[in-house]
């Protein structure tokens, strides 16, 4: 059975840093490209990062850009999203699935998806 499992997410004040790690297993997470997706309370899914297989490419949204380094241990597993200098506007749901690098095909149908770990950026 396949299994994502993102945590790290909290409430952080602006300014302040998180870094989210989802745990794979289940499928040849070696093998899988792999990105990290964000819904905002009341908002669609928005892409946020993707990195190749062996992470030696990634790939930004221009929110985030700058900011945000997603990373992926493949001995472990694990895929991380390091999250910097935050913002009010990054507060959402995020979550780490399969299949993919980009911003295209932004459903649940597409790719393996965990159930999200929810970051807060608030005073």
């Amino acid at each position: 059975e396949v299994y994502l499992v993102e945590s790290g997410g909290d409430l952080v004040q602006p300014g302040g840093s998180l870094t989210l790690s989802c745990a794979a297993s289940g499928f040849a997470f070696n093998n899988s490209l792999m990105r990290w997706v964000r819904q905002a309370p009341g908002k669609g899914l928005e892409w946020v990062a993707g990195i190749s297989r062996g992470g030696d490419s990634t790939y930004y949204a221009d929110s985030v850009k700058g900011r945000f380094t997603i990373s992926r241990e493949n001995a472990k597993n694990t895929l991380y999203l390091q999250l910097n200098n935050l913002k009010t506007e990054d507060t959402a749901m995020y979550f780490c699935c399969s299949g993919r690098t980009d911003g295209y095909y932004l459903t649940r149908s597409q790719g393996y998806w965990g159930q999200g770990t929810q970051v807060t950026v608030s005073a």
